[in-house]
This record gives structure tokens, sequence and C-alpha cells, in this order.
């Protein structure tokens, strides 16, 4: 049984920076998509970022240039890098898993759609202070 759990969250000023972590146990596959979605409060759940095993990445345009993914071990650690962070990216943030080549990838590049990733995180929650 694959198993998410994110740590990394916490409370900020805005201009700060903090790192997310998403462990993912459980199973020995070597391809993977990985991606970080969000629930702003009163919000529904939006995509964040992601990347693929293969090495393309995404990420939602309110976060470029703030905001970096990297992998580690295999796939099996995945890390959202935030800065410059703002009060709008207040949330709690969800770590999500696809294990199915392909499976969130379009177009070469993978796609922040909810429906593609069949593993989730319980989520962390991060408070951005103006």
């Amino acid at each position: 049984q694959v198993h998410l759990e994110e740590t990394g969250g916490g409370s900020v000023q805005a201009g700060g920076s903090l790192t997310l972590s998403c462990a993912a146990s459980g199973h020995t596959y070597r391809t993977y998509c990985m991606g970080w979605f969000r629930r702003p409060p009163g919000k529904g759940r939006e995509g964040v970022a992601a990347i693929d095993s293969t090495g393309p990445s995404t990420y939602t345009n309110s976060v470029k240039g703030r905001f970096t993914l990297s992998v580690d071990n295999g796939g099996k650690t995945v890390y959202l890098q935030m800065t410059d962070l703002k009060p709008e990216d207040t949330a709690i943030y969800y770590c999500a898993a696809v294990y199915l080549p392909g499976r969130c990838m379009e177009d070469g590049a993978p796609v922040l759609e909810e429906f593609r990733f069949g593993y989730w995180g319980q989520g962390t929650e991060v408070t951005v202070s103006s």
C-alpha cells in the first residue's frame, strides 16, 4: 500500500521561504509522477506543481519562478522549495502520486489535474502572514 507523508509546513511572513517534503513508502515503482496541490481557505483544491520520472515538470503560473520541485531517492522523496511566499500561498498543501507510465502527462508535460493522481497525502498547512 502506497503511503505519502508530507512534512515541512508552518507559518512564515511574506517574503519568507519554506520547503515541503513528501516521503513515499510501500512501493518499489521506478516510474512515477509526483505532484503538489493546495487548498486555500474557503476554496477548492488547485494544482501547484508536478514532476514526471522522465524529467519534465510543470508549475502553475502563480508560483513560477518562486517554487521549485526536486526529487530524491528515485522519486521516493519529493521536495517543494517555496521562496518569496505571499499571503495568497496560504493553504493546505497535499502531495500526490501516480505510478503508471505517462498517466500524468499530456503533450510532453505533467498536467495538474487531480484525477490523474491515485495516491494522496493528508496535507500540511502553510500560513503566510503579511
